[in-house]
């Protein structure tokens, strides 16, 4: 992680200046005198190189752009684009820091081995079960003692190799003298309204009994790896039995035992791997200086917790009035983005200007586990959003307490909703990926696609009025 050896104890909204005097009044720091003593045809700029923490620090403007540790070409575009005109600007260049924020250390589980390709987690599977059906859900001996007939659950589940579903089970305990009531269970994938699998049980029609839980077989049908599903149950009349589970087999198990037997393999390959992105950043971040190194595993699940890390380096070394975090695939215009300021009068504490948006998503890679609500307190979009110095330090004073959501823009509005600030929707901070005259971003681009889009800009002003678009 990038840091300062000299933090300031003054107002960090201060602006700073350094006067080089002649003479020997001014006392220097012994290193310094030894160094100069030891060459004394070093130039005064070398000499002030040695203390950066003495330059200007404090920019109207601090950039936070969250990027992926393997992400060199888009950082690079940034680099040749947005950032090389900011750093080219006469006006601009000194009022605005731009960082590339980036996990230190690189997930050590290859990602082939992973639950998923957004966590760290390894996938659990040690001893597989082939060609024999194995009970999804499996109850303790005396569960069946704390299970009442008006006690109803469903369960939800999450498929992390692909299995094929043979039965539907269901939970029922009336002193196994069967069913005395009409039951359906079915099961839904994750935010379908169709059900893929319906079994019935009746009091004629009651099913085979595997342990606490009676069975009927379905129309075979293979649950995908990342599939994810629920069993509610209904009742045609009365209210008995809780919704239990499924039979299953594994799919393609031969295939499953040559992955594990190639995993020891795969991982020292992989830790390979990143010994040496780790020397490529290293050597980027030396020649570039724009790269903030967090103390986090750089996954999509801890993006969260990468920002949060950023707040509180940039509080730590860097005076600054407002901070804009974008992602390393978006089109950021800066210049629109400080005429629209002024624009709209955007000034004052505790104020937060984004595209403001969206309700939970409970599937894929915006999955949100943890928040229980059907909707989100209003949150920006993750492309582009501005934020006031006040906010940033109070984020970066609670960080150790505030708990991370599945996203950085969902996880900002839930924390956003603890302290009220003043909201200003602006529609040009872009949410997808398209072109609108005026825009101040636009996410999800190629490499290949941010320089054409920025070469349209420098060719027509707006890239989005440019008639060689085509």
């Amino acid at each position: 992680m990038e840091s300062s050896s000299c933090k300031s104890k003054t107002n960090p909204g201060a602006r700073w200046t350094m006067r080089v005097v002649s003479g020997g009044s001014a006392e220097m720091p012994k290193k310094i005198q030894r160094t100069l003593k030891a060459d004394k045809r070093e130039k005064l700029e070398d000499w002030l190189a040695l203390l950066p923490q003495w330059k200007s620090s404090h920019y109207d403007v601090v950039v936070g752009v969250l990027s992926a540790r393997n992400n060199h070409e888009l950082r690079n575009v940034i680099r040749s684009t947005w950032l090389k005109h900011l750093v080219q600007h006469p006006a601009l260049s000194q009022r605005v820091l731009v960082k590339f924020i980036i996990g230190a250390h690189g997930c050590e589980v290859p990602v082939e081995d992973r639950e998923d390709p957004y966590s760290c987690k390894l996938l659990n599977i040690t001893n597989p079960v082939l060609n024999q059906e194995i009970e999804a859900f499996s109850l303790l001996e005396d569960t069946s003692s704390g299970l009442s007939e008006d006690r109803i659950v469903s369960v939800s589940f999450r498929v992390l190799y692909p299995i094929v579903i043979t039965s539907l089970g269901v939970f029922y305990d009336v002193n196994d003298v069967g069913f005395q009531r009409n039951i359906t269970v079915k099961l839904y994938q994750a935010e379908q309204e169709e059900a893929l699998f319906i079994a019935r049980f009746s009091p004629p029609s009651c099913g085979v009994q595997v342990n606490k839980l009676w069975y009927k077989p379905v129309e075979q049908f293979i649950l995908p790896e990342a599939g994810e599903g629920a069993l509610p149950h209904e009742f045609m009349e009365g209210v008995e039995g809780v919704a239990g589970g499924f039979l299953y087999t594994i799919q393609e198990g031969d295939a499953l035992l040559k992955n594990l037997h190639s995993r020891p393999r795969r991982l020292l390959d992989h830790i390979s791997n990143l010994h040496e992105e780790d020397a490529l950043l290293k050597e980027e971040s030396s020649l570039y200086d724009d790269i903030v190194f967090v103390d986090v595993v750089d996954t999509y699940r801890n993006v969260p917790a990468k920002l949060l890390n950023f707040y509180k380096w940039t509080v730590e070394t860097t005076g600054f009035d407002l901070l804009l975090k974008t992602d390393d695939d978006c089109y950021i215009d800066l210049e629109a983005v400080f005429n629209r300021i002024a624009l709209k009068n955007l000034d004052g504490p505790n104020f937060w200007w984004g595209k403001l948006n969206w309700a939970v998503d409970r599937t894929g890679k915006w999955q949100e586990l943890e928040y229980p609500s059907p909707a989100y307190p209003a949150f920006a979009c993750g492309s582009g959003y501005v934020i006031t110095r006040d906010i940033v330090h109070w984020l970066a004073g609670n960080s150790g307490r505030l708990k991370t959501y599945q996203g950085e823009d969902v996880s900002m509005g839930i924390w956003m909703a603890a302290i009220g600030p003043k909201r200003y929707q602006d529609s040009l901070w872009l949410c997808e990926k398209t072109c609108e005259t005026g825009m101040l971003s636009s996410p999800q681009y190629s490499p290949q696609e941010l320089t054409q889009l920025w070469k349209l800009k420098e060719l027509c002003g707006d890239p989005c009025r440019c008639e060689a678009r085509g």
